[in-house]
């Protein structure tokens, strides 16, 4: 196989966000390793779901959101996560013959020079005329610094290194951060364990149905961050903590108890201006993931905030680079949404480019 091969369109991750792309891809006529190829890091499909913990169920996750063209049905909705969906992915794949390759560590993306992407791996280089990105963001956990940090005599890890309340037994742990990783962990680490729950701001519950409007005003609010360079909050985030059945009674047990973040870290805990302190053999950081795009450093299209400013999934300075799953379309609704939209984009300019007139398929 030669080490530098030529295709109309590279897709970068083999997600739910780069799955979709490439389903629409096909469906817009563009044939598999000729004209695509979907290059991924892993070594086995699923994307992130693979490296849950194996106590997140189908029923506990946020909601996974089925690819266009296959109904996603596990056996059971008390299947781990890492598991129901990988198998989902990998028959996905298979179902549609898509060009996967893994595993492909993508390292750098540059200009050819003759208005082609370079796109440089381990394995060898591709050179294509669109690019999506679909790295997602869980290879970049995110934990931010506090005074005192690298004093600390505990365990600190962040939910990427989770892999079950078990190894917490008997232990006080301080879980730091808002979003719904935080809540489950701390539901599952308070049956053997002394929790503490800190976060920046104050939960904000959300019982009953997310109308449409509410979520279209939540995309929109980070669609604009995005569009104007900025760090967004997360779709997710912005949507309220849902209050399930067992979320409740972890309410009336006090387990979701808040408290205002901590100010320092000490050697054996955290503590506060005011006075206050927490002893704790043990920091969880469920604070969050930032996305991976440092591979397209080369491309100069960051701002200061390490941001790439895109209009949907369009980059604001290279139009025929699309980002799927990245800020407003950073979740699984979203990330098929966007994966449709990528491919549309990057037919018409791939067209016009060169001079074609093939109308798109009604299938599209």
């Amino acid at each position: 196989m030669s080490s530098e091969r030529d295709v109309d369109v590279v897709v970068i991750g083999a997600g739910q966000a780069g799955l979709s792309a490439a389903y629409h891809l096909a469906r817009l006529g563009f044939p598999p390793r000729r004209g695509f190829v979907v290059l991924d890091a892993d070594a086995a499909p699923g994307g992130a779901w693979q490296h849950r913990w194996s106590s997140l169920t189908v029923a506990t996750t946020h909601r996974v959101h089925e690819l266009p063209g296959l109904p996603f049905e596990p056996a059971s909705d008390d299947l781990p996560a890492a598991e129901a969906v990988p198998a989902y992915f990998a028959e996905y794949e298979r179902r549609f013959a898509l060009p996967v390759e893994r595993p492909v560590r993508v390292t750098a993306v540059r200009r050819d020079g003759e208005g082609r992407f370079r796109v440089e791996s381990d394995r060898g280089t591709w050179r294509a005329g669109g690019l999506v990105n679909a790295t997602g963001t869980w290879t970049r956990p995110f934990v931010p610094h506090y005074p005192g940090q690298e004093t600390f005599r505990g365990r600190q890890l962040h939910t990427v290194g989770y892999r079950g309340a078990a190894e917490f037994a008997g232990r006080s742990v301080v879980v730091v951060g808002g979003g719904a990783s935080a809540v489950q962990l701390l539901g599952e680490l308070a049956t053997v364990a002394r929790t503490t729950w800190v976060t920046r701001r104050p939960p904000v519950w959300r019982e009953g149905p997310f109308g449409e409007e509410q979520g279209r005003a939540a995309v929109a609010r980070v669609a604009e961050a995005v569009r104007a360079g900025r760090m967004p909050g997360s779709v997710v985030g912005a949507t309220g903590l849902v209050v399930t059945p067992w979320v409740r009674r972890a309410l009336d047990a006090g387990v979701l108890t808040r408290l205002p973040v901590f100010d320092r870290i000490t050697p054996d805990g955290v503590a506060w201006d005011d006075g206050r302190s927490v002893p704790a053999d043990v920091i969880l950081w469920a604070t969050g993931f930032r996305a991976a795009v440092g591979h397209l450093a080369p491309l100069r299209l960051r701002t200061r905030d390490g941001v790439v400013p895109v209009d949907g999934t369009t980059a604001v300075e290279e139009p025929r680079l699309q980002l799927v799953g990245y800020g407003p379309s950073a979740s699984t609704i979203g990330a098929n949404r966007a994966g449709r939209t990528a491919a549309v984009v990057l037919r018409r300019l791939l067209d016009d480019d060169a001079g074609a007139a093939t109308p798109l398929p009604r299938s599209a």
